[in-house]
C-alpha cells in the first residue's frame, strides 16, 4: 500500500469515524437536555468530515486516472476494497469511542451554555484541562449494552434493515461511480458524476424513514415516554447496522459500478 492510498484510506476513515460518532451526539443531547446546542456543536466535526470528503474525491479520481492504463488498472479494485475496509474499521473504532465521546461532548455542551463561544470552547478543550478530562472519562462500551441486545431491538427491524441498506449505498456510491470509469474508460467522466444513482436511494431512506424515526425517539426520551436504556439499545442496534452496511458495501461495489457504467452509456 503506497502513500497516496494510505492518505485516501485516512480520509475515508475520518469521514466514517465522524459519521459513527454522530450517534453519541443524540445521547449527549438527551443527557444535557440541549438537543439543538448538541447538534450545533457537532457541526464543527461535520465541517472536518466535509473537508475530508472534498479532498477524497479528487485524490481518488487522480489515482484512477493515473492507473487506468496497463496492468495497474486491475489493481484498482483492491484499492477500493481497502477503502471500504477503512470505512468498516472507522465504524468499529467509532463504536468503541462512543462512551468516551458522549461524556466529553456533554461537558462541551454545558461549557458552551455558560460561555456561548465556540473559540473559547476549542481553547478550553485543547489548552485548559480538556485533554486531561478526556483521560479521566475514557471508557469502553459497557458489556451490558451488548448483552441487552439479546432482549430485543431498540428500534424496529424495518428501521434496522433500512439503516443497513442506506449505509451500504451511501458508502459505496462515490467509489462505484469512479470504479465505473475503470470498467468502461470511454464514459469515465460521465460515470464520475453519477454517484447520485446509488447515493440517492440512501438519501431518501435517511430523510424519510431513519432520521425522522430517531428524532421522534429522541424527543420521546426527553419527554419521558422512552427510557434512556431503551434509547441506548437503539443506538447500539443502529451502530451495528451501520457496520453491517459498510460490509455489505463490499458486495455492492462491482454491481453498482456496472449499473453506473450502463447508465452512462445510455444517457
Amino acid at each position: 500500500m503506497d502513500t497516496q492510498l494510505l492518505l485516501i484510506c485516512f480520509l475515508t476513515f475520518v469521514i466514517h469515524l465522524i459519521g459513527t460518532l454522530a450517534y453519541s451526539v443524540r445521547i449527549a443531547g438527551v443527557r444535557t437536555r440541549r438537543i439543538a446546542v448538541s447538534f450545533a456543536l457537532f457541526s464543527i466535526l461535520v465541517l472536518v468530515s466535509r473537508t475530508s470528503n472534498s479532498f477524497l474525491g479528487p485524490f481518488l479520481a487522480k489515482r484512477v486516472e493515473t492507473n487506468l492504463d496497463g496492468a495497474a488498472a486491475g489493481a484498482l479494485l483492491w484499492d477500493f476494497r481497502w477503502l471500504l475496509v477503512s470505512a468498516s474499521l472507522a465504524t468499529i473504532i467509532g463504536a468503541l469511542l462512543i462512551p468516551t465521546f458522549q461524556r466529553v461532548f456533554c461537558r462541551a455542551v454545558l461549557h458552551f451554555q455558560v460561555h456561548r463561544s465556540v473559540p473559547k470552547l476549542i481553547l478550553h478543550g485543547f489548552f485548559k484541562g480538556g485533554l486531561s478530562y478526556v483521560k479521566d472519562v475514557a471508557s469502553v462500551p459497557a458489556a451490558r449494552n451488548m448483552t441487552d441486545m439479546r432482549s430485543g431491538h431498540g428500534v424496529s427491524v424495518r428501521i434496522t434493515v433500512l439503516n443497513v441498506a442506506a449505509t451500504a449505498l451511501w458508502t459505496v456510491g462515490v467509489f462505484a461511480s469512479l470504479y465505473a470509469g475503470v470498467l468502461d474508460p470511454s464514459v469515465r467522466v460521465t460515470s464520475s458524476t453519477l454517484s447520485s444513482i446509488i447515493n440517492g436511494g440512501a438519501t431518501i431512506m435517511m430523510a424519510i424513514f431513519i432520521d425522522p424515526h430517531m428524532s421522534g425517539m429522541t424527543d420521546d426520551v426527553i419527554e419521558g415516554k422512552v427510557s434512556e436504556g431503551q434509547f441506548r439499545k437503539a443506538i447500539v442496534w443502529l451502530v451495528g447496522s451501520r457496520l453491517a452496511g459498510t460490509l455489505l458495501a463490499q458486495a455492492l461495489l462491482v454491481p453498482s459500478a456496472m449499473l453506473i457504467a450502463w447508465v452512462a452509456n445510455v444517457i
